[in-house]
């Protein structure tokens, strides 16, 4: 068994196997794979910059099934729990992990937060953010934002990993800002989006449009341009909103009735 790696290239004292309760027999979820690797986080099993074994060692060691692993990774890495990088595999983020949203989206589903009043939230969250992060991005910030403008074109045919690294986008910028607070609010409100889109990405009808938005973003930030980045931001957020809205629309005709209220989510 690979054991984790830490930072300074050590490995873990538990040799390579971690203490998680045994798999239920129920049907395996990505929840379930969030709340194991949640586990491993709350009992310091788990460090920041710790490096993930192979994903086949790891499906063995927690128990679950490679697909499982898989989808459960891919969220983790959405909320910005993991960092893959490339050629040297996935680690645990450097910053405070932000597992729980939990208190959001008990908030939304009791208020009837809708999706208009998140995209209005992310908005004036989003285009503050990209303003600052033009003012103040720093070289390797920015090189982060185009890794992912590159992932997000290497996955134009896979809608789930494109979802991944637009959220990570988005995060990065935010991050930029300069300012911890915007970051976190900013965060909150992309891990409740993004539980919803996982659901309706697969009826996006044109990512070209999507990345070139998104590209349009980064070149006004990368150009030290606030009031461009601003401008950039706000427009993506608007077409953003439309696609999601046609998305939705989507599912309400080919949805049966029945099934509606389940699938509908959050305030959606």
């Amino acid at each position: 068994m690979c054991a984790f790696m830490q930072p300074n290239g050590s490995t873990n004292s538990n040799g390579g196997r971690f203490r998680v309760n045994e798999p239920s027999a129920s049907a395996q979820t990505t929840e379930e794979v969030i709340a194991r690797v949640s586990e491993l986080i709350q009992t310091a099993q788990l460090k920041p910059g710790d490096r993930l074994p192979p994903e086949r060692e790891l499906s063995k060691q927690l128990g679950l099934s490679r697909p499982t692993l898989r989808a459960g990774l891919r969220a983790l890495s959405s909320m910005g729990v993991l960092r893959s990088r490339q050629g040297a595999g996935t680690f645990v983020a450097g910053g405070p992990p932000t597992l729980d949203s939990e208190p959001l989206r008990l908030l939304a589903a009791l208020h009837g937060f809708s999706f208009d009043h998140m995209f209005e939230t992310r908005s004036i969250l989003e285009v503050g953010a990209a303003g600052l992060a033009a003012e103040q991005a720093t070289s390797e910030q920015l090189a982060t934002l185009a890794d992912e403008i590159a992932e997000m074109y290497a996955n134009l045919n896979d809608p789930q990993e494109y979802l991944v690294h637009d959220i990570r986008f988005h995060r990065a910028i935010a991050d930029a800002s300069g300012n911890p607070t915007l970051a976190t609010l900013v965060e909150m409100v992309s891990a409740v989006m993004y539980e919803r889109r996982r659901e309706t990405i697969e009826r996006a009808h044109d990512f070209g449009e999507s990345l070139e938005l998104h590209q349009q973003v980064y070149r006004a930030i990368r150009a030290r341009q606030p009031e461009e980045a601003r401008k950039a931001m706000r427009e993506h957020i608007v077409r953003a909103q439309q696609a999601f809205a046609l998305e939705e629309s989507e599912e309400q005709v080919t949805t049966p009735i029945s099934d509606k209220r389940v699938k509908r989510g959050v305030g959606a």
